[in-house]
């Protein structure tokens, strides 16, 4: 228990130098030469003493401010200065944290530790939230500006995008305000739904729409090389960037092996391809000349296409009684087609470079190298006949 009461504290009458009231346990009120009490906490921490502030009475009260003593014994038990935190805290305060300077350290600290998808989260910040915010103090930051740049990436057709940047803003300032470098989070007045809307993730397209969308793709007037890539992107069951983003060097069309050096799950990944894929990588590279890139911009051949770029192809396709779909639900049609056709699941997930957990995961990226040969190869055939408005029935080569 404190010594102190309420009745002392208001009869305490200021004297010509200040002086102390103890409460016990280390909390002290000081009685200044102008009337101000202020509440104090000495403590003694490896050998030295030391004295923290708390607050002015009546604003603090008695029982916050044993409270607060509390709080600050559990600290030093700890190891912990109170004083010394107090005063950090109170120094990033006044520090002006710039976005991009914050954003980093958050990158390092906390997102490339905790997160799968780590590179895509730097990704956009470095493309669409650097070149605008990259420079502004935190504090500055609104949600007008925010809002800009969600605008700015669905004017780009690319809406889910647009979403996913402002929850790695709004991400960053939770993180930002946890570490009191921030107190509010421009990114949390923009309501998700007023972003994009939120699309099914359970989008599979049918034999007949599969058939219908390539050719479609084919008598378009979209440019020669998107209608391979949208070709390649429903046979090889690649992700929209792991083709957007591929270099020549990585595929061997003597072999007919394309390597991606880093899928989202951190690894490297082995696509093994059909001859119809070989034909069309072939025909891609008479396209991109000399060019790095297996899909190069038409403005600068160094770069390669945006990642929007094959989703707009698509939404300027004339498909009647078709269901809204994205280029990434390929993957989903791919992978529910072929479980229907009796492939293993293993083998159709390693050939989606999902990651496959336990005892059963423990596999090299070549595992399952002739069946997911196979297993492409009879999947390109099946598209083929789509195409035509034929059926084709796979023919299984058992263990």
């Amino acid at each position: 228990m404190g010594q102190l009461t309420d009745t002392q504290l208001k009869r305490a009458k200021p004297r010509a130098k200040a002086y102390e009231l103890a409460d016990g346990d280390g909390l002290i009120a000081e009685v200044m030469p102008t009337g101000t009490i202020a509440w104090r906490y000495r403590y003694r921490l490896e050998g030295r003493r030391e004295k923290v502030s708390i607050g002015k009475y009546p604003a603090v009260s008695l029982a916050k401010a044993r409270a607060k003593g509390a709080d600050f014994a559990v600290m030093i038990a700890d190891g912990k200065s109170p004083m010394r935190e107090k005063r950090e805290k109170r120094i990033a305060r006044k520090t002006p944290h710039i976005l991009q300077d914050f954003a980093r350290s958050w990158l390092r600290d906390v997102v490339e530790k905790t997160r799968q998808d780590a590179k895509q989260i730097k990704r956009y910040l470095e493309k669409d939230v650097f070149p605008t915010l990259g420079n502004k103090r935190l504090s500055d930051v609104t949600p007008a500006d925010v809002l800009a740049i969600t605008d700015r990436i669905k004017r780009r057709g690319a809406e889910q995008s647009a979403l996913l940047v402002r929850n790695i803003v709004k991400r960053l300032y939770a993180y930002a305000i946890a570490r009191q470098v921030a107190t509010s989070n421009p990114a949390e007045a923009l309501e998700a739904r007023h972003i994009a809307q939120t699309k099914s993730r359970e989008r599979v397209l049918s034999r007949d729409e599969v058939g219908q969308l390539i050719r479609a793709v084919n008598r378009s007037s979209m440019r020669t090389s998107n209608k391979a890539a949208l070709s390649l992107l429903l046979i090889t069951m690649v992700r929209k960037t792991e083709l957007t983003g591929a270099r020549w060097e990585n595929v061997n069309l003597e072999t007919g092996e394309w390597e991606i050096p880093d899928t989202k799950t951190g690894k490297p990944h082995l696509v093994y391809l059909s001859a119809q894929a070989k034909a069309l990588f072939e025909e891609l590279k008479a396209l991109a000349g000399d060019s790095p890139f297996v899909l190069p911009s038409d403005r600068r051949s160094t770069q390669p296409i945006a990642e929007s770029t094959l989703n707009v192809a698509v939404r300027g396709l004339k498909l009647s009684n078709f269901k809204p779909f994205v280029v990434h639900d390929f993957r989903r049609t791919a992978s529910t087609h072929l479980h229907e056709a009796g492939f293993s699941s293993d083998v159709i997930e390693k050939a989606l470079a999902h990651h496959i957990g336990g005892v059963r995961g423990i596999y090299n990226r070549a595992e399952y190298a002739s069946q997911r040969k196979e297993m492409l190869q009879q999947w390109a055939n099946m598209v083929d006949a789509w195409k035509a408005g034929t059926e084709i029935v796979p023919i299984l080569r058992r263990a």
